[in-house]
Formats: C-alpha cells, structure tokens, sequence
C-alpha cells in the first residue's frame, strides 16, 4: 500500500490514478466527519466535495511538514467553518436529519475507531441530534479528538492554538454533550418505570 506522500508526489505529477487512490483513502473519514457536522447527507456529500476540490487545488501547497490527514482535516475544518458562516448569514433553515439508523458509516471508514462503532449501533440518529446542538467549533473538537483519534497536539496544530486550548476545548463540548445526553434521557420514556 502507497503511503501518502507517494501518492501526493505522484498526484502532483499527473497521475490521475494517484489522486484518486487518495481521495478513496481518506473519503470515508472526510463523508463522516462532514455528516456529523452538517446532519443530513446532502449537505455532508456537497461539503465533502468542497474539500476535496480544496485539497486538489493546494496539492501542491503540502509541504509534509505534518500529516497529509492533519493538513486535510484543516481544509475540511476550514470549509466547515466557512458553511457554518454562510448559513449564520443565510435566512435559518431546518435541516432534515435522515431517519434511517444507518447513517454514520454510509462510506466505509477503514480508519474508523471502537468509538465511532459504538456510535454506529442502534443509537447513533439521537447521538447525531444531540451534536446538532452543539456549537460548530464543539462538534468540531468532539469529531477531531473522538472520531478521527487525533492528539491534542495534532489538533493544536492544525488549529493554530495550544495544546491546553485543546484540552479545555475538548472536555468543555464533552461537558456539554453529557449533559444534553442526561437532559435527553430525563425525556426518554422509560419502559420499566411504569406510573
């Protein structure tokens, strides 16, 4: 298997091949971690497209000083936050979250941790609404320390802040997640209980 700096050199040197056999390596990440951004699939499948085309663009541009994944998902974070922007300034409109329980893992994400598993069982639509409820920049942290296994210095570096900042970052949406999660299990029917 090709590592990812010899598919870049090669992409850049026109192998049309090579560009795509990086694309299909990182799609699944890069689908997932839009789909728990954005909630629905059209807007994750069109964000998804985004980076891509940003990432072709700026190729050339990767100087491997990283990992191609750390400077991909700073292209990824950098579209997320520019949507996020443009709906703020757009007029609010509901976004559709799918009913189906299979959304998580739509593309095969090889990378995919024991977290992202856990999440992809039968209660993976409730998680998707609660994150839905969290600020862009928490589901951000959330989705770049417990999805993608990134370090709090990889997540530093790819936003330009400390490693504490990270950390701080990081628990205060894990914080606010909990929370929402018990808030939506106070609501929950409970079938045992009866009154």
């Amino acid at each position: 298997m090709e590592q990812d700096n010899d598919l870049i050199a090669s992409a850049l040197n026109g192998s049309l091949q090579a560009w795509e056999a990086l694309v299909r390596r990182h799609q699944g990440r890069v689908y997932n971690y839009c789909l728990r951004l954005t909630g629905n699939r059209a807007d994750a499948q069109d964000l998804m497209q985004d980076v891509f085309l940003g990432v072709y663009r700026n190729l050339g541009r990767f100087r491997g000083e990283s990992q191609f994944v750390s400077w991909l998902f700073r292209i990824a974070h950098n579209k997320a936050v520019d949507l996020a922007r443009r709906r703020r300034a757009s007029p609010v409109r509901e976004q559709a979250l799918p009913d189906d329980s299979d959304t998580w893992l739509d593309i095969e994400d090889s990378d995919a941790g024991p977290q992202a598993q856990v999440l992809a069982d039968e209660g993976n639509a409730a998680v998707l609404k609660l994150l839905q409820q969290l600020s862009p920049e928490q589901r951000l942290m959330l989705e770049l320390k417990v999805f993608q296994s990134m370090t709090f210095d990889e997540i530093a570096m790819m936003q330009d802040i400390s490693a504490n900042t990270a950390k701080t970052r990081f628990y205060t949406a894990l914080k606010k997640l909990r929370a929402l999660m018990e808030g939506h299990h106070e609501l929950s029917p409970n079938p045992g209980n009866s009154c």
